[in-house]
């Protein structure tokens, strides 16, 4: 019989987390529990990232400054100081324990360009299947607030949805959630499980620390983002990284069919892909073993896929396109945008750039327009201005040419979750390593003015087919799964992401 299988983890650590709030100096008693607990869960199969924050905090300490900066390039001085010694700290423990991690800087502009957002998830998924511990941060050396993530927080739900991580522990200072803030509320409540953040009621009045950007408040915009990935989010105490281990287990021991807990810690789609069967060691280890106290965010029964959650997430949009209900529909039936369903146009945009879809309710007009999903454009906002509401067979008459029929094709179309009509299935771009995307030759601006665009909307369109089939059959023959999963196991089902919106943005770490 097959034990649980491996999972993909990925831990989240903030400044307050590693680096003393007064004196700046490193909890290395802390640090010392989490290369511990990182090292057990790689021992036992799983494949670990961490998403590590501090780079400023320990700059700080180093140039003996007693409060952090306001001024945007003494931050990034001291970022570029404090990062050096935080890797060199984290690499030091780790090799006490024979075990290799690796950095990884990103920003915005990372993840908005498509080749850099598929090398960045190959990079990170070789690194996994060498045994490695990828330790990820902001790039605040190089990033602007026009690039910034806004937190380390949706830094890592962003980090955990590109490699389909299975788990994301967001550490804090507060064991869980609570319905009261529990310093002064001596009768607040554990929030243990929530199935569903949009009705979520709990105390996030806890500000972050000086050191760093987050709170509590940014714990649940990463958990709505990681969960409408399908990524089980966990909120726990940083003072204690050992509970992890116990948690992971637990949520393992959970997920098989036949949980005790199952009916009250899990849901059909928190159990989709596990194995079949379970070890009864683990079945009596879930019934006495004693559960570190947490919340659990249960995943989306719907998550994204692939390349809809890089529209939705890696792309800042430019403008927005308001379309009218019937036109909504037909777009949740498959079709692409027609020029005849644009309401009206708002901002500035050129061609294949990220707008927002909002749907205008013509039947009620004091009904504010609803943003349902984003899409990449085949016209700039100029061009869509004067070919919005007509049929196709005008738009040669009205341009004095004709891109593409549609205003945007169906495959660059992403809705956000709960606007999906149900989980409609769309095709997905499956994860692969052979397509050399950064070898492309782009094609000229297109007539509205943007520039960078890959050829044609059509020829864009062929070449996304194309790749699509190269990395599907290149998926089908590899032994390994897809990120962060793994060896596959016969029947285990593997996990996409399809739609995800991008929330948060500010600060730095």
């Amino acid at each position: 019989m097959r034990g649980p299988r491996p999972l993909g983890v990925v831990i989240k650590l903030g400044t307050s987390s590693i680096v003393d709030e007064k004196s700046h100096e490193p909890l290395l008693s802390i640090l010392t529990l989490i290369v511990e607990t990182a090292v057990k869960l790689r021992k036992d199969g799983h494949r670990v990232i961490i998403v590590s924050s501090g780079a400023i905090g320990v700059g700080l300490r180093r140039m003996d400054v007693e409060k952090r900066p306001k001024h945007l390039s003494k931050l990034q001085a001291l970022a570029a100081i404090g990062q050096c010694r935080l890797m060199s700290l984290w690499d030091s423990l780790f090799n006490h324990l024979r075990q290799p991690i690796a950095q990884i800087l990103l920003t915005r502009n990372d993840i908005a360009d498509r080749s850099r957002y598929l090398n960045a998830q190959r990079t990170i998924n070789e690194l996994l299947d060498m045994g490695v511990i990828p330790i990820v941060n902001e790039n605040d050396t190089l990033a602007v607030s026009e690039i910034k993530f806004g937190d380390n927080d949706t830094l890592s739900a962003v980090t955990a949805a590109m490699v389909h991580a299975d788990l994301l522990f967001l550490m804090t200072d507060v064991d869980c959630l609570y319905d009261k803030n529990p310093r002064t509320n001596p009768d607040a409540q554990p929030i243990e499980v929530v199935e569903d953040i949009s009705s979520l009621v709990a105390d996030v009045s806890t500000a972050g620390s000086s050191l760093g950007t987050g709170g509590m408040s940014t714990k649940i915009v990463a958990a709505r983002l990681a969960t409408s990935a399908g990524v089980t989010t966990v909120i726990t105490k940083s003072s204690n990284p050992g509970n992890i281990v116990n948690i992971v287990k637990y949520i393992q021991a959970s997920r098989s069919p036949g949980s005790p807990s199952k009916n009250h810690h899990s849901s059909g789609s928190d159990s989709e892909g596990d194995a079949p069967e379970m070890m009864s060691s683990s079945v009596s280890s879930l019934k006495t073993a004693i559960i570190p106290l947490h919340t659990r965010f249960l995943p989306s029964p719907h998550p994204v896929r692939d390349r809809y959650f890089w529209i939705l997430h890696g792309l800042r949009p430019h403008g927005t396109l308001f379309i009218d209900t019937g036109c909504y529909k037909a777009l949740l039936n498959k079709a692409g945008l027609l020029p005849v369903g644009v309401v009206d146009v708002e901002g500035t945009f050129h061609q294949q750039e990220a707008v927002r879809i909002c749907v205008v309710d013509k039947k009620h007009p004091g009904n504010q327009p609803q943003e349902v999903g984003r899409c990449l454009t085949n016209y700039s906002s100029a061009e869509v201005s004067r070919i919005k509401g007509k049929h196709t067979s005008e738009i040669p008459g009205l341009l004095g040419y004709m891109d593409s029929e549609y205003v945007a094709q169906r495959e660059s179309i992403s809705f956000f979750s709960g606007f999906h009509g149900g989980g409609v299935s769309r095709p997905v771009t499956p994860v692969g390593s052979g397509v050399n995307l950064a070898g492309m030759v782009r094609g000229t601006p297109g007539r509205g003015g943007g520039g960078g665009r890959v050829g044609t909307p059509m020829q864009e369109e062929r070449r996304l087919e194309a790749e699509d089939k190269e990395l599907e059959r290149e998926r089908e023959g590899e032994e390994e799964g897809l990120v962060m999963r793994g060896k596959k196991e016969e029947g285990q089902q593997v996990r996409f992401v399809e739609e995800v919106k991008f929330v948060g943005e500010g600060g730095g770490n």
